[in-house]
């Protein structure tokens, strides 16, 4: 029988898993007896991711020699859950269908490849990562004549391709021959070797393909972009180090948009000009990975907080030291803590410091406009990720995907290795929807535990990041055994060992879900009421901080003050008599 052209993504539980056999065609036969529904189903309630950040480190910047990828999916409707695609051969003449990742619209068909390869997220099986953010661009370049949208582009190139260098011809040639469908994108692009930054954007309404430019990452050396175009100036003449579309600069000539020398030509100050906003919501999340990364470069605030628009920061940088996975994590979840820019420093924090702000981002009062700052930990991720490849070991064993859902400072990233053949059924496909909740649902799990923490921050985040820290360091701690037993088993058998970690990351995300649970609960029971229970049971009132009484005292003034009491006035007491001795004459 042969498959079908287009196959679902699977969560299974661990017991499942032990009755499923993992060679390819047994999962996909597998899969096609337990679900009716196809992968398109997924896509179709996909919606928008763009609002996004990236981060990219290259060999030589990592600890462990390997290079990393970092992902928050930004969108309000976005629901978070891992996508996961089996391996597939394809009969001559099947088609696939391409669905935009944002709205669910249908927009084409194009010949599907004779083979695919496992999908887990945003890695395949060779390793192969590719994460994006949205930068839009010039408005007169919106709506190109195309099929192909960035998130189908992404995930059609990870079913296709191998290397880096061999998704940047896959994504460039499926544009060309398709068109595009949406507007400007920066492309994270990296596989155990090589780490690439590439981007994108349409030719405008009417018109077929993009034109694009990628860059190599230099060894030791880290990037990042956050919804806006980054890179400006690149080589002409370094194939190796730079790729870039034949009409990158004639188009903009053609559109009257540049006039200079070829090598002065910059593709983000042509197509997508830096503004206030760009500096202060997009760029601010670069300089803020930037200046945590690398202290030693002194990078101010000016850089982020628009005040000083020819400040600009460099494409890439070299870290102070090192960057491990756990380091990756952290800059994720940053809210500019410690900067001009600090969201937990001002009234619009509350009495918790809270470092987030609801939308919109711009506000106005008494005709001026105001902002809010954006972070890059923000409430409205769908899902995050760290990509960890390494070259040095089997494909199935060296790419990890560290998988969280929601909000990164409140997520957990939990190992997904690029060699599994199932998801856990809580981060899986199908469970639910952004639109009705679901405890089997960690997407929705998580919501649940953030939207208590949001209420109360900083008395309830220290007990998320206390659990927190546990889950997360027991997987690090144990990585190095689980990973030895799995490139042991690869030795005897590759089968065997995708088997083990399918089992491993199943358990794992299946454990992430239940004590996530389990801390929603014991939180409300804790802080029910505004109250705050000890670990004896005891019920206790905290005060706020003196800051938050004075914030109070200023915007009420008078209304909230108690009077004073007039002083008591006691009145004069006349000293009682003597008592007479008895015989007096005088009593009686």
């Amino acid at each position: 029988m042969e498959p079908p052209d287009d196959v679902p993504a699977v969560g299974l539980s661990g017991t499942t898993i032990a009755a499923v056999s993992l060679s390819i065609g047994d999962m996909i036969r597998g899969i096609s007896a337990l679900f009716s529904v196809v992968l398109l189903t997924a896509a179709l309630t996909s919606p928008p991711a763009d609002a996004c950040t990236s981060m990219l480190v290259a060999k030589g910047a990592t600890t462990d020699g390997g290079t990393l990828i970092t992902y928050n999916a930004d969108a309000h409707e976005l629901y978070g859950e891992l996508y996961y695609t089996p391996a597939g051969r394809h009969r001559p003449g099947a088609q696939r269908d391409i669905i935009e990742w944002d709205t669910g619209k249908h927009l084409g068909r194009i010949p599907q490849a004779p083979a695919t390869y496992t999908v887990v997220g945003n890695m395949n099986e060779h390793q192969l990562t590719i994460a994006e953010s949205t930068f839009t661009g010039r408005k007169e370049l919106e709506a190109p004549a195309g099929i192909v949208d960035y998130g189908s582009l992404i995930y059609i190139t990870l079913g296709r391709a191998k290397t880096a260098r061999e998704a940047i011809t896959v994504m460039t040639s499926l544009v060309a021959e398709h068109g595009y469908a949406s507007t400007g994108e920066s492309f994270s692009i990296a596989d155990p070797n090589e780490v690439w930054l590439m981007e994108m954007i349409g030719k405008g309404a009417g018109n077929k393909g993009a034109v694009w430019v990628a860059r190599r990452l230099p060894e030791g050396h880290l990037a990042a972009h956050a919804n806006h175009a980054r890179i400006r100036q690149f080589p002409l003449d370094e194939p190796d180090t730079t790729l870039y579309s034949p009409d990158v600069i004639s188009f903009a000539r053609d559109r009257g948009w540049y006039s200079g020398a070829d090598k002065d030509f910059s593709f983000a100050d042509t197509y997508n000009p830096l503004d206030f906003e760009a500096q202060r919501f997009s760029e601010a999340r670069v300089w803020s990975i930037y200046r945590r990364a690398a202290p030693s470069l002194g990078l101010g605030p000016e850089y982020a907080d628009g005040s000083a628009p020819a400040r600009r920061l460099p494409l890439w940088i070299k870290p102070d030291r090192k960057l491990s996975v756990q380091d990756a994590m952290a800059l994720m979840r940053d809210h500019f803590e410690g900067t001009p820019l600090d969201l937990s420093k001002d009234v619009g924090a509350g009495p918790y410091a809270l470092p987030y702000r609801w939308r919109p981002l711009t506000w106005v009062v008494d005709g001026k406009t105001y902002l809010n700052e954006r972070a890059i930990s923000t409430q409205q991720t769908g899902f995050t990720f760290v990509a960890q490849m390494r070259a040095w070991l089997p494909d199935p064993v060296g790419g990890v995907l560290w998988f969280g859902v929601d909000d990164t400072a409140m997520t957990v990233y939990t190992p997904m290795y690029a060699g599994i053949r199932a998801v856990p059924r809580n981060f899986a496909q199908g469970v639910a929807d952004r639109g009705t909740f679901s405890w089997d649902s960690s997407f929705w799990v998580f919501n649940w535990v953030a939207n208590q923490a949001y209420a109360r921050w900083s008395d309830i985040v220290v007990d998320v990041q206390k659990e927190q820290r546990a889950l997360e360091g027991g997987f690090f701690a144990g990585q190095a055994e689980v990973e030895k037993t799995a490139v042991e088993k690869y030795r005897r058998s590759p089968a065997a060992a995708r088997k083990y970690l399918t089992e491993y990351s199943v358990k794992q995300g299946e454990k992430v879900h239940a004590r996530w649970r389990r801390l929603g609960e014991q939180l409300l029971v804790k802080y029910i009421d505004g109250n705050v229970r000890d670990d004896d049971g005891k019920v206790n009132h905290p005060k706020h901080t003196e800051s938050w009484y004075r914030t109070i005292v200023r915007d009420t003034g008078k209304r909230l003050e108690v009077p004073q009491a007039p002083p008591v006035v006691t009145p004069a007491v006349k000293p009682a008599p003597k008592p007479r001795p008895v015989g007096d004459p005088r009593r009686g």
